[in-house]
């Protein structure tokens, strides 16, 4: 990850990552809303005279953006452009290239920039580069592990009231993985619906996690605790299942996670 300042009052972040398989592969994942959907939220491209003309993405209730394409060149590079969350912000524009390497893997490069006079709205660049990095994670895994598979995911949210630290430790220990370490196997308690696999990647602050699933389905879950802008703070769970039978699967296991959240973390009572 760099940054940059440009005379022109651009001002930048650049990511670049390397992923397994072919550019049209990797364009796939990244530059179709099946595609996206099987590692970020549920995601829809809207077309026009066979040309992707924008992308509208679902972070929950209340909570969709749009965002206009103002470059398409499959499978090679696009831009969208969106205004900030917060009211007054400016326009942030996003640059996804993909670049093929040796050895089958491809080279993605994602350039967000905006044009600003002052320092004020590089947080929204910052919070950009930190919320997408998890969601880089679970791209990578799958792309490494479920390519090309059909996909379902399901987000499941909850109040909390703690602080960050001590809502991650609430959840983590609910799901028998307090304390937990890249590489570990993992098998929830009693009482929590089936899930188990392994832990792929672990960080705090923020505090995530992504676990690789076997159970209740081959996937992929992440963990953390999620804010947004005006909004409260919540415990959060997307599960992200792969195969011929994921919608299937994620219809079946919905009913049971969230049953369990609203036991477990039951909203506060109104006064």
């Amino acid at each position: 990850m760099s940054s940059k300042q440009e005379p022109s009052t651009r001002r930048s972040r650049t990511t670049e990552f390397e992923v397994p398989g072919t550019p049209e592969e990797v364009w796939q994942a990244i530059a179709t809303g099946p595609g996206v959907s099987s590692w970020f939220v549920p995601t829809e491209f809207e077309q026009r005279d066979g040309k992707a003309v924008a992308i509208k993405v679902n972070f929950g209730p209340g909570m969709v953006g749009r965002s206009d394409i103002t470059v398409w060149d499959p499978p090679r590079v696009f831009v969208n452009e969106a205004a900030g969350w917060m009211p007054g912000s400016p326009i942030m524009a996003s640059e996804w290239s993909v670049e093929a390497r040796g050895g089958g893997v491809c080279v993605i490069r994602i350039v967000q920039s905006l044009f600003a006079s002052t320092d004020e709205w590089d947080s929204q660049l910052d919070a950009a580069k930190g919320g997408l990095a998890s969601f880089l994670n679970i791209l990578r895994l799958y792309l490494t592990h479920f390519r090309g598979q059909g996909s379902a995911v399901e987000q499941f949210r909850a109040p909390t009231s703690g602080t960050d630290g001590e809502s991650w430790e609430e959840l983590t220990t609910a799901l028998g993985l307090k304390d937990m370490s890249v590489g570990q196997r993992f098998t929830a308690p009693a009482g929590v619906p089936a899930f188990s696999g392994v832990v792929e990647y672990v960080t705090q602050e923020p505090f995530d996690a992504l676990l690789r699933l076997d159970k209740p389905a081959p996937g992929v879950a992440a963990l953390g605790i999620a804010g947004f802008p005006g909004g409260p703070t919540t415990f959060a769970l997307n599960m992200y299942l792969y195969g011929d039978q994921a919608a299937a699967n994620v219809a079946r296991e919905a009913p049971l996670w969230e049953a369990w959240f609203q036991k477990r973390f039951p909203a506060p009572a109104e006064r």
